[in-house]
């Protein structure tokens, strides 16, 4: 449940900014938020994105993202402008932008260099960050008004966000799941994929990359995978994947080793394409990568493998998901904020293969519920 600060005698709500009060339904105001991080970054922020949405209904929402965040944009709801940040001499129309547009706040949810930059930059009257800035860096600690007593490590990526909330008057009771709005066009893409491919059965999404080696499964585990369930006749397995030249190139060992059919789409989808094929599908198997993040917003279940990265910060939680981490047989089920690092060739082909199975035993509409 969310809900904000019980509200004054005369039951208008208002946002404190520095000295400021502000009744909100007389009031445009703007608020700034960064996330230049990755794309399941900016696809954990969309809660705290709808939860200031729903508490200040007069709010105009500013998301400044990275360039390599560009392709998701159209998805994200509730937000009236975006900005991107590139990292080359075309940031100056940023900076400018920021500088001008007169911000009554900023939440910053990277905690860098730039972000700190742009959170001065704004001129926001209440520029909020983790207290860990303080800790880390006193000049960069300089760009904020307010720090919150949260620490990322502490806590899930999704609590972390909502927690920044709070010196705008915000409390939440419970998180919210991540959510992605779809533009038609992906769906159509997607449509055109599975007709020009003659995916007709349900089909399960398979994809083994990651922009970080040491998140990779062997590609000998996934060719186990694969002949595996490519003598299964009541579904397709559709291999999927990142255009990069690593991802690729796992992908091109997976086949390699591969004896059954199944349908290669690795490399040939956008994004947002992607993520309408993962919305439509009966099972997306990957490591702790974007697809996972998508198959959490898009409520799909999903059998996800990590390794070196903690599920207690990343993980689905309101999606069917199970996990899989080190040498456990079966799904884990207790997540804490400190544990070692683990490699990925602890999981076996058994345990993803039992845990697939799981979920697929399972009717399309249970999994939905």
């Amino acid at each position: 449940m969310i809900s904000v600060v019980p509200p004054r005698r005369d039951d208008r709500r208002f946002l404190c900014i520095g000295a400021h009060r502000a009744p909100l339904q007389f009031k445009l105001v703007k608020i700034l938020l960064l996330q230049l991080k990755r794309i399941g970054d900016l696809i954990l922020t969309t809660p705290a994105v709808a939860v200031l949405r729903e508490n200040f209904p007069n709010v105009q929402l500013t998301l400044v993202v990275s360039s390599e965040c560009a392709d998701l944009l159209p998805a994200i709801p509730n937000v009236g402008r975006t900005l991107m940040a590139r990292r080359d001499p075309r940031d100056l129309a940023l900076f400018f932008s920021v500088a001008a547009s007169g911000f009554d706040c900023c939440i910053d949810f990277t905690r860098n260099d730039r972000s700190a930059f742009l959170a001065l930059l704004s001129g926001a009257r209440k520029r909020v960050a983790s207290y860990r800035v303080r800790q880390q860096s006193t000049m960069r600690a300089r760009a904020y008004t307010d720090f919150v007593s949260v620490r990322m490590r502490d806590t899930h990526t999704i609590d972390y966000n909502l927690a920044l909330l709070a010196p705008l008057g915000v409390r939440t009771a419970a998180s919210s799941p991540p959510h992605l709005h779809l533009p038609q066009v992906a769906c159509e893409k997607a449509d055109v994929l599975r007709r020009d491919w003659k995916i007709t059965r349900p089909y399960v999404i398979l994809h083994p990359g990651s922009a970080r080696r040491e998140k990779l499964w062997g590609p000998g585990r996934w060719a186990e995978l694969i002949d595996h369930f490519g003598r299964n006749s009541d579904i397709s397995l559709v291999l999927t994947s990142g255009p990069s030249p690593d991802e690729q190139a796992h992908v091109a060992a997976i086949k390699n080793t591969v004896h059954e059919q199944m349908i290669d789409l690795s490399g040939k989808t956008d994004l947002l394409t992607l993520a309408a094929l993962i919305s439509q599908s009966r099972l997306v198997v990957t490591v702790d990568s974007a697809p996972m993040h998508l198959a959490a917003a898009t409520h799909t279940p999903q059998v996800v493998l990590f390794g070196p990265t903690n599920p207690f910060h990343w993980r689905p939680r309101e999606s069917p998901a199970l996990i899989l981490q080190g040498k456990s047989a079966t799904p884990v089920t207790e997540f804490v904020p400190a544990q070692p690092r683990f490699a990925m060739s602890q999981i076996s082909t058994e345990a993803v293969i039992g845990a697939m199975d799981s979920l697929l035993s399972l009717p399309a509409a249970a999994q939905s519920s």
